[in-house]
């Protein structure tokens, strides 16, 4: 299985040559359910523990950050002819992120970078010599790759997401038996209360 079978929502062929790519919702899922078991317990924690930190204002921090991670992992890929724009809902662009834009013809190069974690990402190399990240965790990224090669002539037989669904499949397993040991934590710190 490759990332450009896990569809999220279904890739939107518009008619005019404009294509729009969603995140993987295996991506999205994944990293959404982990949060949640990461930061759940931590309200109830705080109650039973007296932390000086009150439960209401914890719950209310989870709920933003939570509002942060759902609008970061909301991005979209639009292509059209004359370019590719990375874009977000217009409540991320007031408050998060405000996405870019390139025309086809002010790519000059993809350049790729390795990360801390010893992978690859890659980035669209401008004419004026600015950077713009290829997003990586989309659904159908073989498909962008293979329009961004065809528009701009670079060659992307290298170029390959940054991380394969078996790992996200592995960290939604694990995820999953943190959620067990969530409600064991919430039903001992309710009974401890």
């Amino acid at each position: 299985m490759n990332s450009s079978e896990v569809k999220s929502p279904p890739l939107t062929a518009i008619p005019n040559g404009r294509d729009v790519f969603y995140i993987s919702s295996l991506v999205r899922i994944t990293l959404l359910t982990f949060y949640l078991a990461l930061m759940t317990p931590l309200p109830f924690l705080a109650q039973v523990t007296a932390a000086a930190v009150p439960a209401s204002t914890l719950a209310i921090g989870i709920a933003i950050g939570g509002c942060v991670l759902y609008g970061v992992l909301s991005e979209q890929v639009i292509t059209t002819e004359t370019g590719i724009q990375v874009t977000y809902p217009a409540w991320v662009k007031l408050f998060l992120r405000r996405g870019w834009r390139l025309d086809w013809n002010q790519i000059k190069a993809l350049k790729p970078r390795s990360t801390g974690q010893g992978g690859l990402v890659y980035y669209f190399v401008s004419q004026a010599e600015e950077a713009y990240l290829l997003p990586m965790r989309i659904a159908g990224f073989a498909r962008l790759v293979r329009q961004v090669e065809a528009k701009t002539a670079i060659d992307t037989r290298d170029v390959r997401p940054l991380s394969q669904p078996w790992m996200y499949l592995i960290l939604l397993g694990l995820t999953c038996l943190l959620l067990l040991m969530d409600g064991w934590t919430i039903s001992t710190a309710i009974a401890m209360a």
